[in-house]
């Protein structure tokens, strides 16, 4: 029996509605990617070239902090991650994620949120970080998307 994990970081709650409609319908654990130190709406100001997140989203070698670890990672064979689309790719705080656990014969389904941004080549980053994952292309799961609509998506993607 495949063992599934939801991984997400959130900065609205956009995200996080989202990651509980793949829980649910799969009937998975679900983890919170929560940085060391919150993000204000001023470190979200992307208007901001000297905002938290433009400076961290500017240097790729950045790794934000992440307040706690999963629990027994090496028990899940397939882990959802969700994010926000941040510069056009996920956030620093999530390459800080796939570079701390080891991912070897775990297949990884990204999924992102955004006002209008797609998810692009984020798998590839992805990919490149966590060695011997599986890392699928992924999709933006539009915020009105149903529970329906999204249960059809996870399924599929567990199919593939």
């Amino acid at each position: 029996m495949s063992r599934i994990l939801v991984a997400f970081f959130s900065a609205s709650g956009v995200t996080k509605g989202i990651a509980a409609k793949i829980a649910s319908a799969l009937g998975a654990d679900v983890f919170e990617i929560i940085p060391e130190r919150p993000y204000t709406k001023a470190d979200l100001n992307w208007l901001d070239k000297r905002s938290r997140s433009s400076v961290e989203m500017k240097d790729r070698s950045c790794r934000p902090n992440i307040a706690f670890r999963v629990v027994d990672m090496e028990k899940y064979d397939t882990v959802f991650l969700g994010f926000p689309v941040w510069w056009y790719r996920e956030p620093s705080i999530i390459d800080t994620f796939m570079e701390s656990y080891n991912f070897d014969g775990v297949k990884v389904i990204p999924f992102c949120t955004s006002g209008g941004s797609k998810i692009g080549d984020t798998y590839k980053n992805l990919q490149a970080l966590a060695h011997g994952a599986s890392v699928s292309e992924g999709a933006r799961i539009p915020a009105r998307a149903t529970s329906e609509e999204i249960r059809q998506w996870a399924q599929m993607q567990l199919a593939n």
